[in-house]
């Protein structure tokens, strides 16, 4: 638990006023964006598309660009008013936390990313706000970093998360260069030109990479149950209506453009049947009452993903709808959860039981919202899965393995809601660490009222499908819809399968013992998602280590062979798949006085690898400067060439000097002789890429644009006529400070050395 176990008994009575009035703070933002979003409905219900769009990096392309449709105008509602809901209950929740300030602080960063990630129409600006919630939710999730458990669920969540936003962001850049827009509301329009574009399942597969791993689908769905260890609000908050829906948000504002291909319609059914049946199954093994919530979420997401898939209307109204349902009932049941870890110590459904007597108003709440979980009726969630059932059956491709895959979870999910409805409150009362009592006003009042929202608008739909599920779905498939949401639609084949699911769910329930130990013995075949995520992070710290100690073995020779390798590879690399390499014309003019120095450079650079002394090996560097002096006087750079023989005269001393110091050379020789080939080979290769690269630089036409603008500009702006010495002085000054800086922080470096070898000489 988050709340220390001191102000147990403070915080049951209401917790102290600071946290209160910060909880209120906290919340008054949300509220005033809950109205804003509000007060707009009625222009986005008469079909307008509300957008501001600013310059931010116009270069590229990149504009600060925002859009209130149907569809982020309902994820912008259930953030808001959710997160509202959310600050309130945690005033109370983490009352007396020496913490809170940060706490809130993450809250409502991240709830800024997430509404900015919902409301951007450029993809890059939809991407900055991706990353973001993907930071902010690393911290959420840690919050308690003291637990070795809350770090390891919060680097696991970052990992997998911004793994699949690097996959995200490139398909980002190809679905731009495809479309010819980074705008979603341009990219919306030219659905025919992607699918029939080379790159569109590139796009498609990284797209939905990036989504798939947001959104918690097979086979990246361990993460979300193991983000537990984060604060029961923020798991209220992330699992109901916000991170986890980043991914379906995403999937739904591309589908206008990807959507309707045999790709997009098998990836999306298949992942997220897995995911749900997979959910549901492993909900009802869970103790934890937060497991059990959050492998529901999981089963949730996968029906999303699942039904998004699809091209018929009615599938993707059941997509709007259920989200609307879950973010309801989600966000109340995690609530109920945290209210009975608070109130008890415990959220063991093993040690509950009894609690109806002592906590009404957490027994209601719980009662309503798991009711609207399950799909039973009156509540809004039986409407949503009536509404599953009949999109299952509109999925012209695979209506009865959607149907199926939709009642299989459906069932085990209302086992889950039975489970999360009765153990705690109706079982025969057990002890618990702490005497339970009601929580206060501002944790219950929350949870309540969100689960009486899910029996209002089952009771009277009305509302729900004309203001939010038509929007949506019309912004969705980018044309006008009308959807009728009614609870009784007479007896249809979605009934018959929503009266099978509620048999199938008590039958699982009463056998749940057998079949948990079934699904137990099931699941020890093979190896668990968290035991394979910890062998890949053990891995990769063991590659890592290996690559470190390559790498960082501590000597200069080692260091320099790397990144002379890494050199040849990368450049040379490029310049052969490029096919730049050309013998310019000027090599026909070539004279025998250049050849022979040429020759000359060549034997004197053999002559200093091969050389068996220092003094042989310093004079055969000597000739190569010597020579390549020449070449400068010989192409007409008398000034490079002066320059040539100073630098090479100056480093031929200093060596000499350095030499004394050195330990014996006939030692060093005798011990690298094998190093030695291997040097000289990387020498020869790296030899050979430049010269391939200045053929390739050569080979191409002069540009004088930038030539032609320091001729202009030295005399005028830079004051001397010696366009050089202006480039040095004066248009590079701070490249030449640093140049500058670095010989003296060398030299100073270099003398320290020095001077301590020759005291510990000295000492010895």
């Amino acid at each position: 638990m988050m709340v220390p176990s001191s102000t147990d008994a403070h915080n049951a009575h209401g917790g102290s006023g600071k946290g209160a009035l910060v909880g209120i703070l906290a919340a008054a933002p949300l509220a005033v964006a809950t109205a804003f979003f509000a007060l707009q409905l009625p222009a986005v219900i008469d079909g307008e598309t509300l957008r501001i769009s600013a310059e931010w990096v116009s270069s590229l392309n990149v504009n600060l660009s925002f859009r209130l449709d149907g569809l982020s105008m309902v994820f912008a509602l259930l953030i808001s008013a959710i997160g509202a809901v959310v600050a309130l209950y945690s005033s109370a929740y983490l009352a007396g936390h020496s913490q809170l300030g940060r706490y809130y602080l993450y809250l409502l960063s991240f709830t800024a990313a997430m509404l900015g990630l919902v409301l951007s129409d450029n993809l890059i600006t939809l991407f900055v706000f991706w990353e973001l919630t993907t930071i902010t939710s690393y911290l959420l999730v840690g919050f308690n970093h003291e637990s070795s458990a809350a770090r390891r669920a919060a680097l696991q969540a970052l990992l997998i998360t911004g793994g699949g936003g690097l996959a995200l962001l490139a398909g980002i850049v190809l679905l731009g260069i495809a479309a010819g827009s980074l705008e979603l509301s341009e990219i919306a329009t030219k659905r025919d030109l992607l699918h029939n574009h080379a790159l569109y399942l590139p796009i498609l597969a990284l797209c939905l990479l990036g989504a798939f791993t947001k959104s918690a689908q097979v086979p990246f769905h361990f993460w979300l149950p193991n983000a537990m260890a984060a604060p029961t609000p923020i798991s209220a908050f992330l699992h109901s209506a916000t991170m986890v829906k980043a991914g379906v948000y995403l999937l739904a504002r591309l589908y206008p453009a990807l959507g309707g291909t045999d790709a997009w319609l098998w990836s999306l059914s298949i992942f997220g049947a897995a995911t749900a049946v997979l959910g549901g199954v492993l909900a009802i093994r869970q103790t934890d009452l937060k497991k059990l919530l959050a492998y529901t979420t999981v089963m949730a997401l996968g029906t999303l993903v699942m039904f998004l898939g699809s091209q018929a209307t009615v599938a993707i109204a059941a997509a709007m709808t259920f989200l609307i349902v879950h973010s309801l009932y989600k966000a109340s049941l995690f609530m109920v959860a945290g209210i009975i870890d608070h109130q008890t110590g415990t959220r063991d459904l093993g040690k509950l039981g009894g609690l109806a007597a002592a906590m009404p108003a957490t027994a209601l709440a719980a009662a309503m919202a798991a009711f609207s979980m399950g799909g039973f009726p009156p509540f809004l969630g039986f409407i949503g899965k009536e509404l599953k059932y009949e999109g299952a059956l509109a999925i012209a491709s695979e209506p009865w393995l959607v149907a199926a895959a939709a009642v299989f979870a459906n069932a085990f999910v209302v086992a889950a809601a039975i489970i999360a409805a009765v153990h705690p409150f109706l079982r025969k009362r057990k002890t618990t660490p702490i005497a339970p009592r009601e929580a206060p006003l501002t944790m219950w009042i929350g949870p309540l009222v969100l689960a009486a929202l899910g029996l209002a608008f089952g009771v009277a739909p009305g509302p729900i499908g004309e203001f939010f599920v038509d929007t949506a779905v019309s912004a969705i498939t980018a044309r006008p819809e009308t959807i009728k949401l009614s609870l009784w639609h007479g007896i249809n084949v979605p009934l018959l399968l929503s009266v099978l699911t509620f048999a199938l769910g008590v039958a699982i329930y009463l056998s749940r013992r057998p079949l948990i130990a079934a699904i137990g013995w099931m699941g020890a075949q093979v190896p668990s998602s968290d035991v394979i995520w910890d062998r890949l992070i053990d891995e990769l710290k063991a590659l890592a280590a290996a690559q470190t100690n390559f790498l960082q073995s501590g000597q200069l020779t080692s260091y320099l062979r790397v990144t002379v390798a890494v050199l040849v590879g990368v450049v040379g690399g490029t310049v052969l798949l490029k096919g730049t390499v050309q013998v310019p014309e000027f090599v026909d003019d070539l004279n025998l006085a250049g050849i022979a120095v040429v020759a000359v450079i060549a034997a004197a650079a053999v002559t200093a690898a091969i050389a068996q002394t220092r003094l042989t090996g310093l004079c055969a560097l000597g000739v190569v400067g010597v020579g390549v002096a020449l070449i400068f006087v010989m192409m007409g750079a008398p000034d490079l060439a002066i320059t040539q023989l100073l630098v090479d005269t100056l480093g031929v001393v200093l060596v000499v000097g350095l030499v004394i110091y050195m330990p014996g050379f006939a030692d060093f020789i005798e011990k690298g002789q094998k190093t030695r080939r291997l040097d000289a080979l990387l020498g020869i290769l790296l030899g050979t890429v430049f010269s391939m690269l200045l053929l390739a630089v050569v080979s191409e036409p002069f540009n004088r644009r930038i030539s032609a603008f320091y001729e202009t500009a030295a005399f005028p702006e830079g004051h001397g006529r010696n366009i050089v010495n202006v480039i040095l002085v004066d248009f590079r000054a701070f490249d030449t400070f640093g140049e500058v800086a670095v010989i003296i922080i060398a030299a100073i470096a270099a003398y320290a050395l020095l001077v301590g070898a020759r005291a510990r000489k000295e000492r010895e």
